[in-house]
């Protein structure tokens, strides 16, 4: 039978792997040792179900849904604590096999004993390509999640969802936002996804930002080419977004950015998030 989750603070890390065997050969396994991760997720996993179980080894509960297209995308939810339930995908039957939503429920003990059940996704939005079919895929995928954020809000106490969401919200989510309000990740049609996200609408919360306050970044991902990770010219597609009460019991986001180029294991970096429930 599954336990409930019982720290003080509970920490959630989220971080596109860009190939989970490729990013343990360089190094993720040193980074996760000692970080006393609770839950974490993963996204572009693009791993077979027993490599994923074999590398990110014993002691972990692993959820894992599988890209039907070999060596694409794949979402993983591993935790320290057996999740109540879970489920894979997102609710719509065009995105079945595709490998880009993943859910699991916990039941949280706060300091007082007191429980909750909290739901965490773990989501890769497509990358996109204005005015072809992967960016209708994309509009699609975001259209699926603007009916799937208020559900869970309703299933649980609170809810979070996590992962490379693969748009920069606003001027400061990109360095070179000028550059790119005409490319797939900065369409004012993509962000007006997270307007609504954000919004009375549907009323979910930024919880980087909210810590974050109204800084550049800070970013997440940052291009192969040229000079971009030394420049920290980076974009911040990579969220934790919650449920207000769950937003507001966050007590630290930090960007877990590698100390140089050569020393990153993903052209992403870790979010990690401490809530406090």
């Amino acid at each position: 039978m599954s336990q409930a989750l019982k720290k003080d603070n509970l920490r959630i890390a989220s971080v596109n792997v860009n190939g989970l065997r490729a990013a343990y050969k360089k190094g993720m396994a040193e980074w996760l040792a000692p970080r006393e991760v609770d839950i974490l997720c993963l996204q572009e996993v693009r791993a077979p179900d027993a490599i994923v179980h074999e590398l990110i080894g014993e002691g972990w509960f692993i959820l894992h849904a599988e890209a039907e297209a070999k060596g694409r995308a794949g979402v993983a939810i591993a935790s320290r604590t057996e999740p109540q339930q879970t489920r894979v995908g997102i609710g719509v039957d065009y995105f079945a096999t595709a490998g880009r939503w993943v859910e699991a429920d916990f039941i949280v003990r706060n300091a007082a004993g007191e429980a909750s059940q909290l739901t965490v996704a773990s989501a890769y939005v497509h990358s996109g390509e204005a005015g072809t079919p992967k960016q209708d895929d994309k509009f699609r995928f975001l259209d699926a999640m603007i009916t799937r954020l208020p559900e869970l809000a309703k299933h649980s106490d609170h809810a979070l969802v996590v992962g490379d969401l693969n748009v920069g919200h606003t001027e400061l989510d990109i360095r070179n936002w000028k550059g790119n309000v005409k490319r797939a990740g900065f369409l004012p049609e993509e962000r007006a996804y997270f307007d609504r996200f954000f919004g009375e609408d549907i009323g979910w919360k930024d919880v980087h930002r909210g810590l974050a306050g109204a800084v550049d970044g800070p970013y997440t991902w940052w291009s192969q080419r040229g000079q971009a990770f030394d420049n920290d010219t980076g974009w911040r597609i990579d969220y934790q977004i919650a449920t207000p009460d769950l937003a507001a019991a966050a007590v630290s986001a930090v960007v877990d950015r590698a100390p140089s180029w050569d020393t990153r294991f993903s052209d992403h970096a870790p979010l990690v998030v401490d809530y406090r429930l």
